[in-house]
């Protein structure tokens, strides 16, 4: 197997890619689509072949959802842990599909669990991104209550990226849902107040303030059309990016 060809010059010197664990069901309603996982892990791969460093954050929806067990008992604390548990298997597939594309990958995991991945330190990850491998981030922040779109913000500070790419299965942000509104207009660029005052839905509240406090750029994009991940990172107009 081989990644895609990429040539052209890339805007961005460091990226942290935010993926859902539901981007990774493609047509199923459970589990993990394998065509789906190539294709990411072969652009997030071309990418940084590119010359680009790329970590990576990963949820656990499409294999385990905490807060729907909360809501019917289940203690919040134990069912968030559950949910780390399942980004960890999600960043595991991903690291051996990087793997089996011929790259090198390292996951770093907030919770400790030795014998599948090392223990996150933001020092060691940089390390790891400088020598040229992708960096999967698994376990979201290894605190329960919070979001993985939280752990990929806090993540993307820490490891000083230039930009954080939230995939989404929409090509961008729009001022209205384009699914219910065919008028619905999208954005090329947004600022983080704006974003925030208008409530677009973007990220959680405490991922917004932290990328804005931070100056860390967001972009959001569609993982599912090809080569949206290359364009984006060489500057091309893809998707919305929200900046301070």
């Amino acid at each position: 197997m081989s990644s895609t060809v990429f040539s052209p010059k890339p805007r961005f010197r460091r990226i942290l890619l935010k993926l859902s664990g539901e981007a990774l069901l493609g047509n199923q309603d459970f589990g993990i689509d394998p065509d789906i996982l190539y294709r990411v892990a072969g652009e997030a791969l071309a990418v940084q072949r590119s010359g680009v460093q790329v970590a990576i954050v990963i949820g656990g929806g499409n294999l385990f959802r905490g807060a729907g067990l909360a809501e019917k008992g289940m203690d919040r604390v134990r069912g968030d842990q559950m949910g780390m548990l399942a980004t960890v298997m999600n960043s595991l597939a991903m690291q051996d599909a990087i793997e089996k594309l011929e790259g090198n990958c390292r996951v770093l995991t907030a919770l400790g669990i030795d014998q599948v991945g090392e223990r996150y330190s933001a020092h060691q990850a940089r390390r790891y991104l400088e020598q040229g491998d992708i960096v999967i981030c698994a376990a979201g922040s290894g605190n329960p209550f919070f979001t993985t779109d939280t752990a990929a913000s806090l993540r993307g500070v820490e490891l000083q990226c230039d930009l954080l790419l939230k995939a989404t299965k929409v090509d961008g942000i729009y001022d209205a849902d384009p699914k219910k509104n065919p008028a619905a207009k999208r954005f090329d660029r947004l600022s983080f107040e704006t974003a925030i005052q208008r409530q677009l839905g973007v990220m959680d509240l405490t991922a917004m303030v932290m990328c804005r406090d931070n100056k860390l750029t967001l972009g959001v994009f569609d993982m599912f059309a090809p080569g949206a991940l290359a364009a984006i990172v060489c500057g091309e107009n893809i998707g919305t990016l929200v900046e301070v």
